[in-house]
């Protein structure tokens, strides 16, 4: 069993810890501050490849620029809640793929989904979000890489590849970056072709037989033409054990046997796997200040495990006392289905996640004049993704449950924006976007859980179903400046949206599928959704002095609408479209360097008022045109069933006190209460339940970089995550709330590098304290008619070395 630190203490070692940081970053800021001039300097801008110890400067600490508002501006001038990763901080936390930036960034929540759900994410931002990879439903956050935007949760889990800096931008950014950004927007930019030739390279060997290897080769080809290549690939072995049952369980009372060639151990192979590599070449044309043309092209491969699941509640009905709960770091899923049904022999599903995309785009930027600059943004992607599912993730052929699925994508995308001047009294955007997007969902699933305990009923059957997408979008974004030191930010977005889901419901074979519950009438039913929405922005800001800005901030944002993406009955589909959920945001905040910039701290306030939100519904007698509460079909709709109210507080603090040491910190606080919840959701979420949930968020990071003479430096560091106490829903209406504990999550990291800082090796160590933590979502669709949960497992202490060479 993993040594575990009770929940209590780590909350005490991080508030501690944070509090003695602050403490100490104010009192050597202090002392600095009493001997420096009363004239703060210019800030320094980060530059394009920021080494990982730039941010310790002399001079204060360096400032990130930003692209949230359509143009270049310092991240302390920006009235917006922005977590802003450089290259350098990403390289000192050994943050290698976005769903590790969630643990430095206030209110956000990126997480792996687990088997049925593929190479997808969870992304959610001040509770707001979404975790469903089909087609039929919108992300809530909005996802962009050198603002491009991935429209779909599949394929999401992506490897930090050679990255300039990354914005994590919180609250709803209708008017920005559009549909979609209803909780915020996670913006990702790779390091540009530059002047002169240059390259660097990578390689980590740690536990479980990690290997990770990265690079990149900077080309200048001409004066104004440059290239970049970049790759990655990463591998390591899994850490939940597959079990066989009948070889661990000899003599059981399902009569299972072990199967050919078990080892002795039981162990047939390992949830949790990595199994990444990664592409990226970029063309850039820059003759001249006027002209910058970057067109990319990137292929993604990922082959591995499903993710790390352990079954955690097991309320199957049995006689003969058994129980299939493995233990912590292992499971008896089995990935196999007896004959029975259309099944004519025996067979087993995929346990491997299998993902190939590639994608290209067009950055191009014109300079019309001084005061005028057009922006073209073209781009297409596509991607393949296949997996199998154990849905009730047990080896008991009584209640087997699996899916077979293949996701075919296509996306194009075309994005104009126009920026200009007026003088110094204003800075405008007017633009337009368009995206075209086609999935083509193919499942085959076998269902034998419905009717558990009953007669026993087979649900099989095989999909295929188109979904065709587009949207069309125009807005525009004034920034006035009528006084020194004030702005007032105006922006507007009118979008325009499209969605049709063809269902195909057939045999194995093919041929008509025998009615089952409605599913086999569903067969070529059509399904669609139009709507449209204007969002609105209106942002005051002034900066007091040049340590202190305040703003206040009201906007709106939406996440779109569909149609449901899992009906059974025609009824359900026709009728189970749904609008999009709306939020408005009323936000206040302050951005503050003090100290000489020794010390950087930002906090914000927000209040979101929810409307219209998309919820699982639990009964579809309305769609079906039977009175609440009397339909004799199952349901799995999705409708908008509910309103609420969410606020909290959010604080960010950097500091670089004296030489060397650099210490930052981030606290988040959100609470909420549902206002409506529709009868048709049921009991699984009740008016009393919070609406969102962790309430606290937090971490702390610290390094100090000692010289070494004649031999370079040496720099340890330490981070700590901390996530409060996460609601995972209940099992049932009778049921209270469940809820996966607090934790806390240390790292820590010693980093050598030579005089040149060319050379550098590290040595470091994940979850430090070995804690065994589940992450936030499980997968308990299946427990009414299953009785099984199964959950995702966060990943046990590990080590890595590393060699990184810059040339």
């Amino acid at each position: 069993m993993a040594s575990m630190i009770p929940n209590t203490l780590s909350l005490r070692l991080f508030a501690a810890g944070s509090a003695a940081a602050m403490a100490l970053a104010l009192s050597a800021a202090a002392q600095a501050a009493d001997a420096a001039p009363q004239q703060a300097p210019a800030p320094q801008a980060t530059t394009p490849q920021g080494d990982a110890q730039a941010a310790s400067e002399d001079q204060g600490i360096r400032e990130i620029v930003v692209t949230a508002q359509f143009r270049n501006q310092r991240l302390q001038d920006t009235p917006l809640s922005i977590t802003a990763v450089d290259a350098g901080l990403l390289a000192a936390r050994n943050q290698t793929d976005i769903s590790q930036i969630a643990a430095q960034a206030p209110n956000v929540q990126l997480t792996q989904m687990g088997g049925a759900f593929g190479s997808s994410m969870a992304a959610y931002i001040r509770g707001i979000g979404q975790y469903d990879f089909n087609p039929a439903y919108e992300p809530g956050v909005g996802m962009y890489v050198d603002d491009v935007y991935y429209a779909t949760l599949t394929g999401s889990v992506m490897d930090l590849l050679d990255l300039d800096r990354v914005e994590v931008l919180r609250g709803p950014q209708g008017t920005l970056t559009g549909r979609n950004s209803i909780g915020g927007a996670i913006k990702m930019f790779s390091v540009k072709p530059q002047p002169g030739d240059s390259g660097q390279i990578e390689a980590v060997y740690g536990a479980r037989n990690r290997v990770d290897l990265r690079g990149s080769l900077n080309f200048q080809l001409a004066d104004g033409l440059y290239a970049r290549v970049s790759g990655v690939y990463k591998r390591q072995d899994g850490y939940i054990d597959i079990v066989d049952y009948g070889c661990a369980k000899p003599g059981n009372s399902l009569g299972l046997t072990a199967g050919a060639n078990v080892p002795a151990n039981c162990v047939t192979g390992k949830l949790g796997e990595k199994n990444y590599s990664g592409l990226r070449g970029s063309l850039r044309y820059n003759p001249n200040d006027k002209i910058d043309w970057v067109v990319t092209g990137d292929y993604t491969y990922e082959n591995r495990s499903n993710a790390a699941s352990v079954l955690t509640v097991d309320d199957t009905t049995k006689t003969d006392g058994i129980n299939f709960i493995c233990g912590p770091r292992c499971t008896y899923a089995n990935w196999y289905m007896d004959a029975g049904g259309q099944a004519a022999q025996s067979y087993s599903m995929p346990r491997n996640t299998v993902f190939s995309g590639w994608g290209v785009s067009s950055n191009l930027t014109l300079g019309l004049t001084d005061d005028l600059k057009l922006v073209s943004i073209t781009a297409y992607r596509k991607y393949k993704q296949t997996f199998g599912t154990d849905d009730d993730f047990t080896p008991d052929p009584n209640i087997a449950g699996a899916g077979y699925n293949d996701l075919r994508f296509h996306f194009f995308s075309q994005e104009l924006r126009l920026n200009g001047k007026i003088g110094d009294l204003a800075d405008w955007t007017i633009g337009g976007f368009y995206n075209d997007q086609t999935s083509v969902y193919f499942t085959r699933q076998d269902i034998r859980y419905i009717g558990h305990g009953a007669p026993f009923l087979f649900l099989q059957f095989l999909g295929n179903d188109p979904v065709n997408a587009n949207s069309k979008a125009a807005f525009g974004t004034v920034i006035l400046h009528p006084t020194p030191g004030l702005n007032i930010t105006g922006g507007l977005r009118y979008t325009k949206e499209h969605k049709d889901y063809t269902f195909v419901r057939k045999n194995w074979s093919g041929g008509t599928l025998t009615d089952i519950f409605g599913v086999g009438a569903l067969d070529g039913t059509v399904a669609n959704y139009n709507g449209s929405k204007l969002d609105w922005r209106l942002s005051v800001d002034y900066r007091f002095s040049p340590e202190l800005l305040a703003y206040a901030t009201v906007s709106t944002g939406f996440k779109g609408g569909g149609v449901t993406a899992r009906p059974f009955t025609k009824n359900q589909a026709v009728n189970g479209t749904f609008t999009p959920e709306t939020l408005t945001a009323y936000e206040v905040g302050i951005k503050s360097d003090l100290f000489d910039r020794r010390v950087r701290f930002n906090l914000s306030g927000f209040v979101n008022d929810y409307k219209n939100i998309q919820l699982p519904l639990a009964d579809c007698s309305i769609l079906d045109g039977f009175a609440v509460g009397t339909d004799p079909f199952p349901c799995a709709a999705i409708g908008n069933a509910g309103d609420g109210k969410m606020w909290g507080a959010e604080a960010e603090l950097t500091a670089h006190p004296v030489e060397g040491l650099d210490i930052d910190a981030t606290l988040s606080w959100i609470d909420g209460k549902w206002n409506r919840i529709g009868a048709t959701v049921g009991k699984s979420i009740q008016l009393q339940d919070p609406i969102v949930t962790p309430h606290w968020r937090g971490s702390f990071g610290i390094q100090y970089r000692i010289p070494v003479e004649g031999h370079g430096s040496l720099t340890p560091r330490f981070d700590l995550a901390y996530t409060g106490k996460q609601s995972v829903g209940r099992l049932s209406g009778t049921r209270p709330l469940d809820y996966n504990p607090a934790f806390a999550v240390g790292n820590a990291r010693l980093t050598w590098r030579n005089e040149k800082e060319d050379l550098t090796v590290a040595f470091e160590v994940q979850n430090l304290f070995d804690k065994y933590y589940y992450l936030p979502l499980r997968f308990q669709a299946l427990y009414a008619s299953a009785g099984t949960v199964y959950s995702n497992v966060g990943r046990p202490r590990e080590w890595a070395l590393s060699v990184a060479k810059k040339f």
